[in-house]
């Protein structure tokens, strides 16, 4: 009997710890999709600056304006991260469109405004690809738990689910935007 009630007592600690290992993971990784929602929310926050100071010069260039300024709209909505790594990575695309045509205009390039805007998306942007990684391996980590035996035991009953990699699909998204 003695032997049985220290079995019990062994199970039950050992299943207190993963269970408490799960919750650190599934923490972190919410943790780290705070950061990363922090640095998009302050790219978002250049982008009406960086449009209005390219409208000023490429005023032709009205479509490209309008889906950014879409695009930032939808991105503030939105909650889930799968749902918001789509759009942020079509605003991520149009933003570099946008800088591209900058590129035709002298005036805006030697700009100080325009140049201290790029030097400014490039930091976020930099921000964005650290605070991605911690998130992706902190997600990884989890998964990785959440699937493994033993700690399956314990993750499934009690609910725990894997979470989504925030990804990049386009290539060019891996380089942060040039300064001119």
């Amino acid at each position: 009997m003695a032997y049985l009630s220290l079995l019990l007592l062994g199970l039950l600690t050992w299943a207190i710890f993963i269970y408490n290992r799960l919750v650190r993971d599934r923490n972190r990784v919410f943790q780290a999709w705070s950061d990363i929602a922090v640095q998009l929310k302050r790219r978002r926050d250049l982008v009406p600056k960086l449009v209005d100071a390219v409208r000023a010069y490429a005023d032709y260039e009205r479509s490209t304006i309008e889906v950014i300024t879409r695009l930032r709209g939808e991105a503030e909505q939105l909650d889930h991260p799968e749902e918001i790594a789509q759009v942020e990575r079509d605003l991520g695309i149009r933003l570099r469109k946008l800088l591209a045509v900058a590129e035709a205009y002298p005036d805006l390039k030697a700009s100080d405004q325009f140049l201290t805007l790029l030097r400014q998306l490039s930091e976020v942007e930099d921000h964005i690809q650290f605070a991605r990684r911690y998130y992706n391996g902190s997600v990884r980590n989890l998964n990785v738990r959440i699937d493994s035996f033993p700690d399956l035991l314990v993750a499934r009953p009690f609910g725990f689910v894997a979470a989504e990699f925030f990804e990049l699909e386009d290539p060019q998204e891996k380089e942060p935007p040039e300064i001119a």
